[in-house]
């Protein structure tokens, strides 16, 4: 990897705000009884604990990591979750992650303050007979080593904390991880590894491939959450990766890239995955990484909110339980029975479905059905047009989008993969950064929108009218940097494109031509006289992908042409539920 070195930055300590109670260096052994709160907020303990603080535990390469471990007092014997992430292990207090949870409108009482952000809460967990392990990992606060972000040398770490944390005497030998965002994501990295005690996994909403989901989408360099996520969440005393130099010295994959893309059929323990399509960080990875993975007992449950208030919903809750109870503590419950898929159908007028089962994703029941795009009429269409009409925009104009628009006469349910095949040409440019999003309109032509979370406050309108489209469902959106049009032709399939991302083919004058765009999956009901918009655009239609970040400006200039019909069969796919 000589041309493409990992590249660093000095790290610092912990600002006060993401300093919790339990944050300080003090190793030892504690017992909290039943009934202890750590603040007022927070859930009390309903069993006593021992909480074994700042554990040393040394990495295959002499590196020491300290982790926490919270387990049922007494001796008998439990398999433990790993909460495997950046995020300082003593957080669950700090004004941040209280914050964060205000955020979206979670009380803090639904924990008890002892889970890291994005975490199983040992005050529940240990109820059930469980150990919950939370690292602070290489780089992070007192851990030692340089931190790195997504890749397989975290999966190598947490693979030996796994072996540690099996030969322990309170141990049964067989641990699970689980936990959101982050936290889902070293799971795909740490399973690949397969460490012999792995026994399940619960990766809930996570990114599996850092290039195309976190710095380089659709080719072009979005990379305002990967600086919230360098800056914001990476502190201890040595060093870190610094991922945002990275994406500008290496804009095309290489092997730094590929070795931030786990080893999917490498990933065989059970496996419990949790999705949404509405998580614009997430939803690609999630699925993608469903798809791959080569477990033979993977589930999989699609939901329509936001993943926090999702994860630790009662219900969800005790749901994940049966699968641990299953394969952690070999309890014949009949979690085999699950469907192996279950998913939502929004239709974004409080009329949502959840819990359909499935015994696929998409359904065996769906048909992947061609709407052309018609430049004249402006409309979709299941027939081609036979005339070529382009449809055409300046860039920087307004309006800066073109779109089209089918109306439905009967109800029709879609769930699974669109995708965008264009044919396209910039006059006056070399290349293009193209934007799509499909939208839900009402029978009187009105956007619908959905709010994700429980917060729907004036100031979360604020955040969320252009942004934070985490908190805010808009629609199943898709981009392209167009010179980076060319396929994967082992991974592209006829309902998901993949783009290989290693050659840049710019346009020459007059040039026209052929793309795919992977959109978002989605599972949307339309009712009678509802209607589907399809919008091509310049710009970033949906903004970013949460509060407060820069948002990228695509690198556009000159006129973008859309040619329809003729020889140029432009069009939408969707996936249509049969009957």
């Amino acid at each position: 990897m000589s041309d493409c070195q990992k590249l660093f930055v000095p790290s610092h300590p912990l600002p006060a705000a993401r300093t919790g109670l339990f944050t300080a260096f003090e190793p030892g052994t504690r017992t909290l009884k039943a009934g202890f709160q750590v603040a007022p907020p927070f859930r009390p303990l309903p069993v006593d604990i021992v909480f074994e603080k700042d554990v040393a535990v040394t990495l295959r390469d002499g590196v020491t990591i300290y982790v926490d471990v919270f387990r049922p007092a007494g001796t008998e014997q439990v398999p433990v979750i790993v909460a495997w992430s950046p995020y300082g292990k003593g957080q669950g207090t700090s004004a941040s992650v209280m914050g964060v949870f205000g955020l979206v409108g979670l009380s803090n009482s639904v924990v008890s303050g002892l889970a890291k952000f994005e975490a199983p809460d040992p005050a529940y967990w240990c109820a059930q007979g469980y150990a919950i392990c939370n690292p602070d990992v290489r780089g992070g606060v007192d851990s030692e080593g340089d931190s790195v972000l997504w890749d397989r040398q975290e999966g190598r770490d947490c693979h030996d904390l796994i072996e540690w944390l099996a030969e322990q005497s309170w141990c049964t030998g067989k641990v699970g991880m689980s936990g959101t965002s982050y936290l889902a994501v070293s799971q795909w990295f740490t399973a690949a590894e397969q460490p012999k005690h792995l026994a399940a996994i619960n990766p809930w909403e996570g990114v599996s491939d850092v290039y195309r989901d976190l710095v380089m989408r659709g080719g072009m360099p979005d990379v305002g959450f990967a600086g919230l996520l360098q800056n914001g969440s990476f502190f201890g005393k040595n060093q870190k990766e610094d991922i945002l130099s990275e994406a500008q010295r290496y804009p095309l994959i290489n092997p730094l890239w590929a070795d931030k893309i786990p080893e999917f059929d490498r990933i065989t323990v059970p496996a419990f995955v949790v999705a949404s399509y509405s998580n614009t960080l997430h939803t690609a990875g999630t699925f993608r990484g469903w798809r791959r993975i080569a477990s033979a007992d993977k589930w999989l449950r699609i939901h329509n909110s936001q993943e926090w208030p999702d994860y630790y919903d009662e219900a969800n809750v005790e749901d994940l339980r049966r699968f641990f109870d299953r394969y952690l503590k070999d309890v014949d419950n009949g979690w085999e029975q699950t469907p192996r898929v279950r998913y939502a159908v929004h239709d974004f007028q409080g009329g949502d479905r959840l819990n359909v089962p499935a015994e696929a994703f998409p359904p065996k029941e769906v048909v992947s059905t061609k709407l052309y795009l018609d430049g004249g009429a402006r409309t979709l269409s299941p027939t081609a047009p036979g005339a070529e009409v382009p449809a055409t925009y300046d860039v920087g104009a307004n309006p800066d989008v073109v779109s089209f628009i089918a109306r439905f006469d009967q109800e029709t349910v879609m769930v699974g993969y669109p995708k965008a095949h264009l044919w396209v040409e910039a006059r006056g440019a070399d290349d293009m950064d193209l934007f799509v999003l499909i939208q839900k309109l009402d029978k009187f032509g009105t956007p619908l929108q959905q709010f994700t979370a429980p917060n729907q406050s004036a100031r979360i309108h604020d955040l969320t009218d252009h942004g934070a489209t985490v908190l805010r469902y808009k629609g199943s959106d898709g981009r392209l940097r167009v010179s980076t049009r060319h396929l994967d032709e082992v991974l592209t399939t006829d309902d998901v494109p993949a783009h290989t991302f290693d050659r840049v083919e710019t346009l020459s004058p007059g040039e026209i031509v052929a793309i795919e765009i992977d959109l978002l999956p989605l599972g949307w009901a339309f009712h009678p006289g509802e209607q589907l918009r399809f919008i091509i655009s310049s710009r970033n239609l949906s903004g970013t992908l949460m509060p407060g970040i820069a948002e990228y400006t695509g690198a556009n200039n000159g006129q973008h042409v859309i040619h329809t019909g003729g020889r140029y069969t432009s069009y939408l796919q969707l996936p249509i539920l049969a009957g």
